[in-house]
């Protein structure tokens, strides 16, 4: 996850949208769950933009931030900590350059979106996910749910920017 500029959201909404957690050994004895997400949230592809990104180097990859209202009011007002209730989706798909724009440029300075990588998302419940810094995470390869192992990797990233409340991207007007 520490691979990627844009770290993404999924979480609960009052619009019904649900974020699962993947149940650990303890969870019906109270112990909580993991905070991550293990199923895409329904109408995400409908969220607002918030941001772009390329991430260069080994991932060589573009990223398309969305966000739920409560992420896209809280992202264009400048409201940290994000409020309870934010899902952001990160969308990310290979960089690569466009033929059929560089015939016309005579040059190759064009690049469009491949094929997509992953999904990430980020879910803002700071009572459910307490133990995350109030974030639930989820990445999503192929609509399949990454493996908790993997998982483990995002909150220790997402720390490093407490200054914006473990979020990474800004907000492009």
């Amino acid at each position: 996850m520490k691979h990627y500029t844009l770290l993404l959201v999924a979480g609960l909404t009052t619009a019904g949208l649900v974020a699962l957690m993947a149940p650990t050994r303890g969870h019906a004895d109270g112990e909580p769950a993991a905070p991550y997400v293990t199923e895409i949230p329904q109408g995400y592809r409908e969220w607002k933009w918030i941001s772009s990104a390329h991430e260069a180097g080994n991932l060589n990859s573009l990223g398309a931030l969305l966000g739920n209202d409560v992420a896209f009011n809280a992202f264009r007002d400048g409201k940290l900590p994000y409020p309870d209730g934010s899902i952001l989706a990160a969308l990310h798909y290979r960089n690569v350059p466009s033929d059929e724009n560089n015939k016309i440029f005579g040059q190759v300075q064009s690049f469009v979106p491949g094929a997509p990588t992953n999904i990430q998302f980020m879910v803002k419940d700071s009572k459910k996910y307490a133990a995350t810094g109030g974030w639930g995470f989820g990445h999503f390869a192929d609509g399949k749910p990454g493996a908790a192992a993997f998982m483990k990797s995002c909150f220790p990233c997402h720390e490093k920017a407490q200054a914006t409340d473990l979020v990474f991207t800004r907000y492009a007007p």
